[in-house]
C-alpha cells in the first residue's frame, strides 16, 4: 500500500513540477521580452526573440535528461572499458581480448544472433497478416485493441504472465502451466521448458513476440490504409485474386515501413534484457549480452571495466541500425 501511495505521490509530482515549469518559465520570458504595451518595432522583435527561444525553454529538459542519461553514460562507458574492475587503472584493449576468449560472451552472442533472426521477422510478419485481416472484418478495431494490449505491459510482467505458462510441476501433480497442461492431457510428460538447452531461447522469444506484434500490427495498419484505392481498384479490374494485390501490390507500396518496424525491433532485440533476467536470469544457455554486462557490472563485486566492454559491444552493434532507420524515416516523410 505504501508503495503505490508513493508512486501516485510520484506521478502527481512530477506532473505539477512540469506544469509549473511551462508556466513560470513563459511568465519570466514574458517578463524579459515584453510585446504588450510598447512600440510597433520594438513589440515586433521582441515577440521574435520570445518565439525563437520559447521552444528551446520547452526542450531544456528533455536535452538535460539526455544529456545526463545518455550522453555522459556513452562517453563514460567508453573510458571504463578500457580500465579495469575498479574503474581506475588502465588495462587498454585487455577487456575486449578476454571477451573473444570467454565462452559466455560468445553464448551471448549467438543468443542475441538467433533473436535477431527470429522476433524481428515474426513480430513484423505477424503485425502485418493481422493488420491485413483486421482491416476486413467489422470486429476488426476489437481485435486489434486486444492484440496491441500487450504492449501496455511491462517486460517484466509480460516474463511473470508467460512463467505461468511454462510452469512445470513434478509428474502425477497437477499442473498450472498452461502448457504442461495441455501435454499432459493429450498423454504427454511435463517439461521444464525453459531449463531445456537451446530451445528455451525460443520459448524466450515468443513472449517478446506477444508484446511487438501489436506495435507492428498499428504501424502497418496505417501504412496500409494510406495505400491508394484507386491501384488496389485497378489491380481488381486486371483480374489479380486477393493473395496478388497482398503481395504484388500492397507490400511493395509500404516496403519502407515494413523497414523501419523491422528494424525497431531488432535495436530493441539487441537490448534486450528484462525478460532474460526475470525468467531465466541467463541460465540454462540462455544468456544475452545485456544480461551479460549487467551480472559483470553489478554481480559479484562488479567488474566496471568488462561490464563497460560489453556495453560498448552492444551501442556498436545497435547505432549503425539505428542510423540508417532514422535515415529511412526521413526518406519516408521527405526529409521532414
Amino acid at each position: 500500500m505504501n508503495q503505490l501511495v508513493f508512486a501516485i505521490v510520484t506521478m502527481l509530482a512530477g506532473v505539477l513540477a512540469c506544469a509549473f515549469y511551462f508556466f513560470a518559465t513563459n511568465w519570466i520570458l514574458d517578463a524579459i521580452f515584453p510585446s504588450k504595451g510598447l512600440s510597433g518595432a520594438k513589440a515586433s522583435q521582441n515577440l521574435r526573440t520570445t518565439n525563437a527561444i520559447r521552444p528551446w525553454l520547452f526542450m531544456l529538459p528533455a536535452l538535460l535528461a539526455l544529456a545526463i542519461y545518455l550522453v555522459y553514460p556513452v562517453f563514460e562507458s567508453v573510458r571504463l572499458s578500457f580500465h579495469d574492475r575498479s574503474g581506475e587503472n588502465l588495462v587498454g584493449l585487455s577487456n575486449f581480448f578476454w571477451m573473444l576468449s570467454d565462452g559466455e560472451f560468445r553464448q551471448s552472442i549467438f543468443n542475441n544472433f538467433l533473436w535477431l533472426l527470429v522476433v524481428p521477422a515474426l513480430s513484423t510478419f505477424f503485425g502485418l497478416v493481422i493488420a491485413a485481416l483486421t482491416d476486413r472484418i467489422w470486429w476488426g478495431n476489437i481485435a486489434k485493441t486486444l492484440i496491441f494490449m500487450p504492449m501496455a505491459i511491462s517486460f517484466v510482467g509480460a516474463a511473470v504472465i508467460w512463467k505461468f505458462v511454462y510452469d512445470y510441476r513434478a509428474e502425477g501433480s497437477e499442473q498450472i502451466g498452461i502448457l504442461n497442461a495441455i501435454v499432459t492431457y493429450f498423454g504427454g510428460s511435463p517439461e521444464a521448458w525453459i531449463t531445456l538447452p537451446f530451445w528455451n531461447n525460443f520459448f524466450l522469444m515468443v513472449i517478446l513476440i506477444w508484446i511487438q506484434t501489436g506495435f507492428a500490427m498499428v504501424i502497418l495498419s496505417a501504412a496500409l490504409r494510406g495505400i491508394p484505392e484507386e491501384t488496389l481498384e485497378a489491380a481488381v479490374i486486371d483480374g489479380a485474386n486477393g493473395l496478388q494485390i497482398f503481395f504484388k501490390i500492397m507490400i511493395p507500396q509500404i516496403w519502407g515501413t515494413i523497414a523501419v518496424v523491422w528494424t525497431t525491433i531488432t535495436i530493441l532485440v539487441l537490448k534486450v534484457f528484462d525478460i532474460v533476467l526475470a525468467m531465466t536470469n541467463g541460465q540454462w544457455q540462455t544468456q544475452v549480452l545485456a544480461n551479460l554486462m549487467f551480472d559483470w557490472m553489478f554481480r559479484g563485486g562488479g567488474d566496471f571495466g568488462r561490464g563497460a566492454a560489453i556495453a560498448v559491444v552492444i551501442m556498436v552493434l545497435v547505432v549503425p541500425i539505428m542510423i540508417w532507420n532514422i535515415r529511412n524515416a526521413m526518406r519516408e516523410t521527405g526529409g521532414h
